[in-house]
């Protein structure tokens, strides 16, 4: 998948006329990308417009239209974007309550390390996480992690050919697994393999 570049990217003029059907484009997208694992955890499977979306919304709260401020969130974000042979993922672990999430992030230490992907017929794959930064310690993890799974070749014909893709994260103390992504949510993902 091609990195983003300036010339993708709106100016902050244009990117006001067009934001509302682009954001539109892009929440419609983002639902083949969506994957709840259990009540307290999301994996959001990152893209080339998932990361044109997230820049263009970063330039615009900013008001960043310096060339180099505006290539520094391309550096930021590309490495978020699929190169073929991997899915990049944003896990979030998810609690309403502030207090309830505290200690929830104190006890689930260690949880990025625990995701997986799964090609049927294949063992799962853990993800290379927080490559940008460390995003936990000793006491604590954090509520945002970015994950990259890399899949081997024969791992990439299979998903390419139909295999069934399955997600999950087995943390000590929180199970949680999809067996079978849906269809929409497959497909979407096989799109990344090219």
């Amino acid at each position: 998948m091609h990195k983003l570049t300036r010339a993708d990217l709106y100016s902050l003029e244009q990117y006001s006329e067009v934001r509302p059907e682009f954001r539109r484009k892009v929440m419609a997208h983002k639902k083949d990308r969506h994957v709840p694992l259990g009540p307290n955890a999301t994996l959001m499977f990152e893209d080339r417009l998932t990361m044109q979306y997230q820049i263009q919304e970063m330039l615009r709260i900013e008001r960043i239209f310096e060339a180099q401020a505006i290539q520094d969130e391309l550096d930021a974000y590309n490495p978020l974007i699929p190169d073929g042979t991997n899915w990049k993922a944003t896990f979030m672990v998810e609690f309403p309550d502030v207090e309830e999430r505290r200690a929830a992030l104190r006890r689930l230490i260690g949880i990025e390390d625990r995701v997986w992907v799964k090609v049927n017929g294949f063992e799962p794959v853990y993800p290379i996480a927080d490559e940008d930064l460390e995003r936990d310690d000793e006491e604590k993890t954090s509520s945002v992690h970015f994950l990259r799974f890399e899949l081997t070749p024969e791992m990439i014909a299979a998903a390419k050919a139909g295999a069934a893709i399955s997600v999950g994260v087995d943390h000590e103390l929180y199970h949680h697994h999809v067996d079978l992504l849906p269809d929409n949510v497959q497909q979407s993902l096989r799109a990344d393999l090219d």
